[in-house]
């Protein structure tokens, strides 16, 4: 039997307590204690973006972030970033430019585009580009992805939510 440790960690804007094994990752606990399944381990080293979460303002990947880790810290999924009634100016803009095909890595693009366009509201695609290098893509949405920055930009400066 191994043992668990209570944490407790702001998720989403709120106050959460979650009981944690040690080897547990920070994807693992947020779906199976919150079922929050945004965030989603593919390939398991941190290469491919897909489980992208912000945890105090920095952008890591769940599959490699013990959920220990996280006691204490502020968390944030893609579940956070519209309300019940308005997508965020990123979901818009990447369901506005076809963005996704299958949608398993879009969570985690949505993500760090997010993180992107807080960081630099006006990136060029150079910019675009390297801040986008950890983020992959099996069905090669590449282009659209790329169109779906420029319109969360535009959106952005239009007054549209994050």
């Amino acid at each position: 039997m191994t043992a668990t440790r209570t944490i407790t960690f702001t998720l989403n804007g709120a106050p959460v307590t979650a009981d944690v094994k040690p080897h547990h990752n920070l994807v693992e606990m947020l779906q199976t204690q919150f079922g929050l399944t945004g965030a989603r381990e593919s390939c398991g080293q941190g290469l491919c973006g897909c489980c992208s979460v912000i945890v105090n303002g920095r952008a890591v990947s769940g599959c490699l972030y013990l959920a220990t880790f996280i006691d204490g810290a502020e968390v944030q999924t893609v579940e956070s970033l519209d309300t019940p009634t308005k997508l965020s100016a990123v979901q818009e803009a990447f369901i506005e430019a076809s963005a996704f095909q299958c949608g398993y890595c879009t969570p985690g693009f949505i993500m760090m585009v997010t993180k992107l366009l807080d960081e630099n509201p006006d990136p060029t695609d150079e910019d675009i580009k390297h801040y986008l290098t950890g983020n992959l893509c099996r069905c090669a949405t590449y282009p659209e992805v790329m169109d779906a920055v420029k319109l969360a930009v535009k959106k952005r400066k239009a007054g549209a939510t994050a």
